[in-house]
């Protein structure tokens, strides 16, 4: 596995010039970092990363809208969709998201986090402050699951589906709003779940301290997972058997030392091309992986880096960047395209 600390080479690609009155930049500066030269099949050495929208409060789970040209993404604390398009740009799209009580909800993370689409149209979101997945239907929610052995999930947080319906996502704290010493958690474990088209719900694995962001391989056959625990900030890797079960975890990739280094963000969200590379957001911006865990390059964000999805022909990555939407051209397309 290569360290994350070889660089090759790192090409500027957005320079933000405005100045604050005490002359310091307003944004960050963003760049690409090439560790391997394979990079340059995934990303031309010219591409360019556009700001498209700000002023969110976290922005999350980045979807493409096949049917309506328009890629969907979630701002967490405003308990909010927004859709941008090129267009119509930023609109408003749902509200709640992801918390539909009537009470006040007394912590930071109410709205839904990660968002997909299921095969017949509908689009399937994790809701943190309603602690489940959920299907919109007709504009109103349809629970998908909500409780592991009579007990409520923790705050289901990002989910794939696998070719034959099975759906996993992960079920980490943070949309309670005591998190882990939460006196309504329920759950005295973190787990990784597979839900079946019939309805079944079965817990794949609670190695993990707090599973965040997972994809699958195009094969199907692995399937994987980041930590957003900044004392293990790490990606793991399971084999998927015949029977949609997980075989023992490996570690992928370990960011750790760069969190206590100070680099902004954590192992978050992550999608995977059709090459079976793995883009997974982390600490200072978004890791583009192989498929053996070797780190090939990075687009720098420097600042906190939620998730990313492919969008419009599978060959521009949508990234949600702290209180930003901004993207990036590719030269693969993203698993679904």
């Amino acid at each position: 596995m290569s360290r994350w600390f070889a660089t090759l080479c790192i090409v500027p690609l957005v320079v933000i010039t405005a100045v604050r009155a005490e002359d310091k930049p307003v944004a960050p500066v963003r760049s690409i970092e090439r560790k391997d030269p394979k990079f340059d099949a995934l990303i031309a050495p010219d591409a360019k990363v556009e700001e498209l929208a700000g002023g969110f409060k976290w922005s999350e789970g980045p979807v493409w809208d096949k049917k309506h040209a328009q890629v969907l993404f979630c701002d967490i604390p405003n308990n909010m969709i927004y859709k941008w398009s090129e267009k119509e740009g930023l609109k408003e799209f749902l509200k709640p998201s992801g918390y539909t009580g009537s009470e006040p909800f007394t912590g930071s993370e109410p709205g839904s986090n990660g968002l997909t689409y299921h095969k017949d149209g509908h689009l399937v979101l994790c809701q943190h402050g309603d602690r489940r997945v959920s299907k919109l239907v007709d504009g109103k929610f349809v629970t998908l699951a909500d409780k592991f052995e009579g007990k409520r999930l923790n705050s289901p947080n990002d989910l794939v589906y696998h070719t034959n319906g099975d759906l996993y996502f992960t079920d980490p704290p943070y949309g309670l709003p005591g998190q882990m010493k939460d006196t309504k958690k329920e759950l005295d474990f973190q787990g990784v779940y597979r839900l079946k088209p019939t309805g079944e719900l079965t817990l794949m694995t609670k190695v993990m301290s707090r599973p965040n962001g997972i994809g699958l391989s195009p094969d199907n056959k692995t399937l994987y997972v980041a930590n957003s625990d900044p004392e293990k900030a790490i990606w793991m890797s399971f084999p998927v058997k015949e029977d949609g079960t997980l075989g023992e975890g490996k570690l992928f990739f370990d960011s750790t030392d760069m969190v206590k280094a100070k680099k902004p963000g954590l192992p978050d969200g992550l999608k995977v091309d059709q090459q079976g590379n793995i883009w997974a957001t982390g600490p200072n911006g978004v890791f583009v992986f192989d498929a053996m865990g070797k780190h090939l390059g990075s687009i720098i964000t420097n600042d906190k880096t939620a998730n990313c999805g492919f969008g419009d022909d599978g060959s521009t990555l949508y990234i949600t960047a702290n209180d930003k939407l901004i993207r990036i051209k590719t030269k693969v397309k993203g698993l679904g395209f």
